[in-house]
């Protein structure tokens, strides 16, 4: 039972997050609505790279972020954005399917070296590291696009850019 709610959680944030990467207008992708901010582009590429790590939770028992880069170079491209998170969306869907119950109790470990940043069950890690941390981003995403006039679509209801069915 813990299993098959945790896959309706993911499936339903997974697809609410493509919804919102299909609206990316190429002509903005390197735009951003402040100095710290990240571009567009950059914030679609980050969302990416939350999906990397949602698949690694169940791929390892641990992840070290001093072993990948810190910034990978932003995709220029909505259908490479596209690409690469159905993509990874499939190899996410593919591992929660294979998993066994017991495994998503098992602990799973985020680290920076030798600094533990967390260290908890996989399903938890998956709920906060990885689809709470992508719900975030994923709600600045929409707010960029409001600021740039696009059409933002309705996550958890109806959008103000869309009507009640």
């Amino acid at each position: 039972m813990v299993k098959k709610l945790i896959v309706g959680d993911a499936s339903h944030e997974l697809g609410t997050t493509r919804r919102i990467l299909e609206r990316l207008p190429e002509e903005h992708m390197t735009w951003k609505p402040h100095e710290k901010s990240m571009t567009l582009g950059g914030l679609a590429t980050h969302l990416i790279n939350l999906l990397n790590w949602q698949v690694a939770i169940f791929q390892y028992p641990e992840f070290d972020l001093s072993n990948v880069p810190l910034r990978r170079e932003p995709l220029e491209k909505r259908a490479d954005v596209l690409e690469e998170f159905d993509v990874n969306v499939g190899k996410l869907e593919k591992l929660l399917t294979e998993c066994e119950e017991k495994a998503l109790g098992e602990e799973w470990t985020l680290r920076h070296g030798d600094h533990i940043i967390l260290r908890e069950p996989r399903a938890i890690a998956l709920r906060t590291f990885g689809l709470s941390h992508m719900v975030h981003h994923r709600a600045q995403l929409g707010v960029y696009l409001r600021l740039l006039d696009i059409p933002v679509p309705g996550i958890y209801g109806p959008s103000a850019d869309e009507e009640y069915q």
